[in-house]
């Protein structure tokens, strides 16, 4: 039996629309950003409202990764999705009618919640519906989404304000959710008939069982928690040294558009690890070299960026931090190819991909303190790089120890 049990509907690859759903989630999580100086000015939102407002996201992944994990076993993959996307879809659509930053708040907890309906799921979706011979390849693809969705954001949220204001933005893209779940339901087949292999099915009686059994064997596994922490040690820094970019420019007197690309390029070259990542391992590279060699370039991209504040011109910096991120894009598209292998059943896989998540998010909401903290400590931020170059040793030695485990 093959792993394809869904025809192509006129040459459309459904485990690709799986993909662009992602993306249509990921432009959420990405709106707001450029959305901020103009929010700010048309509802009155604080700073700290706008600090709020950029955390929720990563407070949902926090508190319900693992939760809402399980829900998406439980629900069905496609189900799960289609959910997503219709919050997705309502929360952004509401929102551009709200008239108060609370409004804002509540809305964007929602959007959250949707984002983990429609991302958890994808990767398990996406191993039953392409051959063993495309899974890593895909599975590298699908890594891409985010920063691919953050890069497009980043750089399309201004120009659509420009022309319609912030609720046009919210409204479009609650309309791109809405056709991505016609989409989505078109292209990919109901849960209960899609077949899966006979070899891709629980081989468990637990993982066969309800929620308590499905997060037991799950917690009980030693592979969630290897893969959930490195990928810990890796969206942290990633997200402090991108973060952090303003400081590179201001230092270099950029201003205007050209911050915008500069931000927006940082971000995207992180797709090119994602994808290179997938294909790397359909030829056969190991999975300890591809995650080894991602912490090395991010250890070396943030000595340059910030080691060398003082001594090195402003496009070498820049050209650390666009190694940082490119070639750090292996650890992801691997990590989740990983998250899919070591799950300990076909029926834990988005509880995993859950549990990963949760902890990205937790590093995410630590990584970036934790530089600040360091940089006001030592007057500056030239010694970010040990901070992230501690977190890459961490990464490399997790890595060692996933090495030694089987994958089903």
């Amino acid at each position: 039996m093959t792993a394809v049990a869904v025809p192509l509907r006129r040459g459309i690859d459904p485990a690709l629309v799986v993909v662009l759903a992602g993306v249509s989630a990921a432009l959420h999580v990405g709106k707001l950003p450029p959305a901020l100086p103009v929010l700010r000015e048309a509802l009155g939102v604080t700073l700290l409202q706008a600090g709020f407002l950029l955390s929720l996201v990563q407070l949902a992944g926090m508190t319900l990764g693992l939760a809402v994990g399980l829900v998406a076993d439980g629900l069905g993959l496609r189900r799960s999705m289609l959910a997503g996307l219709a919050v997705l879809a309502v929360a952004s659509g509401v929102g551009g009618w709200a008239r108060d930053p609370s409004d804002l708040l509540l809305l964007r907890a929602l959007e959250g919640f949707g984002f983990l309906l429609v991302s958890l799921p994808a990767p398990s979706l996406i191993r039953q519906l392409v051959a063993p011979a495309r899974m890593s390849a895909m599975l590298g693809i699908w890594g891409a989404y985010m920063p691919f969705g953050a890069a497009v954001a980043l750089l399309c949220g201004p120009m659509v304000m420009a022309v319609v204001g912030w609720q046009g933005w919210w409204w479009g893209l609650a309309m791109l959710s809405a056709a991505m779940a016609a989409l989505l339901g078109w292209a990919v087949a109901p849960d209960r008939t899609r077949r899966v292999p006979a070899h891709r099915q629980a081989p468990t009686r637990a993982a066969a069982e309800g929620w308590p059994a499905r997060l037991q064997l799950t917690l009980r596994s030693p592979g969630p928690w290897l893969v959930a922490l490195t990928f810990a040690m890796y969206s942290g820094q990633w997200l402090a040294v991108i973060g952090f970019l303003p400081s590179i420019y201001a230092q270099a007197a950029l201003a205007g558009p050209l911050v915008g690309v500069l931000t927006a390029l940082a971000a995207a070259v992180n797709m090119v690890g994602n994808v290179g990542a997938g294909r790397l391992l359909q030829r056969g590279v190991r999975v300890q070299g591809l995650i080894h060699a991602g912490f090395v370039a991010m250890a070396v991209g943030a000595w340059l960026a910030f080691g060398l504040e003082n001594v090195a011109p402003a496009w070498l910096r820049y050209a650390g931090v666009l190694l940082f991120s490119m070639v750090g894009g292996l650890i992801p598209g691997t990590l989740f190819s990983l998250a899919v292998r070591l799950a300990p059943s076909e029926r834990t896989v988005s509880t995993t991909v859950g549990w990963v998540q949760q902890w990205s998010s937790i590093g995410q909401f630590a990584g970036p303190p934790l530089v600040a903290w360091v940089a006001s400590g030592v007057g500056g931020w030239h010694w970010t790089w040990a901070v992230t170059g501690g977190c890459s040793l961490l990464g490399m030695l997790l890595a060692a120890r996933m090495a030694q485990l089987p994958s089903r």
